[in-house]
């Protein structure tokens, strides 16, 4: 009778036991569950043609790094998204995001035109500014000025587009004949170098960036002379999802950039990639609210 009502010696032990390890079983299925609910891989690869912008992004043999590539990883490891990066020149990387040939445009300022093709998602605040070599000449103070002083030459990068303050620029020098149009920033450097054209416009972690990477070039960080535009001011820069994108892709996407971009992810790569110094004038973050 003992034995019935108090069971064999070590009974309740083992039953505590297997209800433990049961327990735990079902917990870890349940986690497992969660985890794979997560993880809500995208339909498909997700195309991502880009092109070397400072260390934004950085192309060298076929393999792509930077702040942004580094961010899109840690996004697909999150996601279980697969991103595909092509390297191209930036004007085609713009032509592609237009036409639906590519799912993410990275990176780029929040423009009118672009966001007839895309959702944008800020990750910073960027500021366009005049560049040269220092030199003596009087200072310029806005595009308007820029285009009415007809001994500068100007280079600019095809493909980067900084609104329609910038575009009416464009046009204005192209019907001067003073406008240089280069396929990257590193040409852009070169021309600026063996004096074809006297100043730049673009953000200057973009030149920064570009001169950082080669030793012949560095040097001229140290000559840059920066000029804020009247017309260019702090505007969000960050990426564009295309819109072609199926709507599950967009949202899974939109969610873990947009998380990374609230914890300050990108932020905090971008200082890993440039030092202290290159990049303030030009970059800054964005506040998160209160």
């Amino acid at each position: 009778m003992n034995r019935f009502e108090f069971g064999w010696p070590g009974w309740p032990a083992r039953v505590a036991r297997s209800a433990h390890v049961a327990g735990g079983l079902a917990l870890g299925l349940m986690l497992a569950s969660v985890s794979l609910c997560a993880r809500a891989d995208c339909s498909r690869p997700i195309r991502v043609p880009v092109a070397p912008i400072g260390m934004s992004v950085v192309t060298s043999g076929g393999e792509v790094s930077g702040v942004y590539p580094d961010l899109l990883r840690k996004v697909a490891a999150e996601t279980g998204c697969q991103f595909e990066f092509g390297v191209v020149p930036r004007a085609r990387v713009e032509a592609m995001f237009a036409a639906g040939g590519a799912d993410v445009l990275v990176p780029a300022t929040r423009t009118t035109q672009r966001d007839l093709h895309g959702d944008f998602i800020p990750m910073m605040k960027a500021r366009p500014m005049l560049i040269s070599l220092s030199s003596d000449r009087a200072p310029v103070e806005s595009l308007a000025e820029l285009g009415e002083r007809r001994e500068l030459r100007v280079a600019v990068v095809r493909g980067f587009d900084y609104g329609e303050p910038y575009q009416q620029l464009l046009r204005t020098l192209k019907a001067q004949r003073r406008l240089v149009v280069e396929a990257d920033a590193a040409a852009v450097v070169r021309t600026l170098e063996r004096n074809l054209a006297d100043v730049t416009v673009m953000a200057p972690s973009i030149l920064a960036g570009t001169l950082l990477q080669d030793s012949k070039t560095r040097p001229l960080l140290d000559r840059l002379r920066l000029e804020a535009m009247a017309e260019l001011n702090w505007t969000d820069s960050g990426i564009y999802l295309s819109r072609h994108l199926p709507a599950k892709d967009r949202e899974v996407l939109s969610d873990a950039l947009e998380r990374n971009s609230r914890s300050g992810t990108v932020w905090k790569a971008l200082q890993k990639h440039y030092p202290a110094g290159s990049y303030e004038e030009g970059l800054k973050a964005i506040v998160a609210p209160k």
